[in-house]
C-alpha cells in the first residue's frame, strides 16, 4: 500500500508564508536555495528522515504552473509503474518524472476529479 509521505504548500510571497507557518504552528523551515524550495518539518524525524511521531513533513515553493494549491505526495516504488496505473484509470500526468538531486524523483498528476497529486520515488 502506497502512503502519503509529504505535502507541499505553494506561496506567492515566500518570506510572508514561511513566517506565517513558523509562527502559527512552530514548524521548522529550512530554505534549499539551489532548488528554490523550503523544507517544512512538522514532526521530529530519525536519521533517515522518517517521522519519529505521527505526522508528515513537507515543503513550500513559489506558486507556479499547475502547482496552485496544497498538494499531498504519495511515496511509490516506481513512478513509471504508478503513472501507468494512473493513466489506465483515467488520471493525467501534469509534470513527468524529474530527478531531485541525488535524493530521488518526483512527478505530478491530476486524478479523475481534477486534483493535483504528487508522486515520490526514492533514489
Amino acid at each position: 500500500m502506497d502512503k502519503v509521505i509529504h505535502f507541499e504548500l505553494p506561496f506567492d510571497d515566500g518570506e510572508r508564508a514561511t513566517t506565517f507557518y513558523a509562527e502559527a504552528f512552530g514548524w521548522q523551515l529550512n530554505s534549499m536555495a539551489n532548488y528554490q524550495y523550503t523544507l517544512v518539518t512538522t514532526t521530529p524525524t530519525d536519521d533517515q528522515g522518517v517521522p519519529a511521531e505521527r505526522g508528515i513533513n513537507g515543503g513550500m515553493m513559489a506558486r507556479q504552473g499547475p502547482i496552485t494549491a496544497p498538494i499531498i505526495t504519495i511515496g511509490v516504488d516506481s513512478i513509471d509503474d504508478a503513472v501507468a496505473r494512473i493513466e489506465k484509470l483515467g488520471g493525467k500526468v501534469a509534470i513527468g518524472r524529474s530527478p531531485v538531486g541525488d535524493m530521488g524523483f518526483s512527478a505530478y498528476f491530476h486524478d479523475t476529479e481534477g486534483n493535483l497529486i504528487g508522486l515520490w520515488e526514492n533514489a
